[in-house]
């Protein structure tokens, strides 16, 4: 079962970074009907693989690795939890964003974003980007035993 979870963790990891990769790309692009819906569609997959990632992540922290008391001790799995709570936050906005174009999509018109909100959704895509490096250092961290 151990092995299972893992997987699924992993996927799921995977899941999320790729998703926020192609939200990064495609949110630097010209806007269209197009691109619109597969932000939407993008972000709707990484809304899914946060909470899987989030429900199994916790399953194996209490039951299949080594246990709470050893994970809620651990220095960089603190932070890793924390920033994936972080960008749990930040992800937020986007969506939001991403979400109010549904009446201009349904009507095949590409939405009409101010300048400033795409700015903002952009920055926030970028800080994910980065705390999610940062996730990788602390996994790299722990699966060595340090930072305890």
């Amino acid at each position: 079962m151990s092995t299972l979870f893992a997987f699924l963790h992993h996927l799921c990891a995977f899941t999320l970074v790729a998703a926020v990769a192609i939200e990064f790309t495609l949110v630097r692009q010209e806007l269209t009907v197009a691109s619109a819906r597969r932000l939407q569609a993008t972000d709707a997959v990484l809304g899914v693989a946060a909470g899987a990632l989030l429900i199994i992540g916790l399953l194996r922290v209490f039951y299949f690795e080594k246990g709470a008391s050893y994970y809620f001790h651990s220095h960089a799995f603190l932070t890793k939890f924390s920033l994936f709570i972080i960008i749990g936050l930040l992800s937020i906005v986007p969506t939001r964003e991403f979400l109010s174009w549904r009446g201009a999509i349904k009507a095949g018109q590409v939405p009409s974003v101010d300048a400033g909100k795409l700015r903002r959704v952009t920055a926030v895509i970028h800080a994910e980007l980065a705390a999610i490096v940062v996730i990788l250092l602390c996994a790299a961290i722990m699966a060595r035993g340090g930072w305890v």
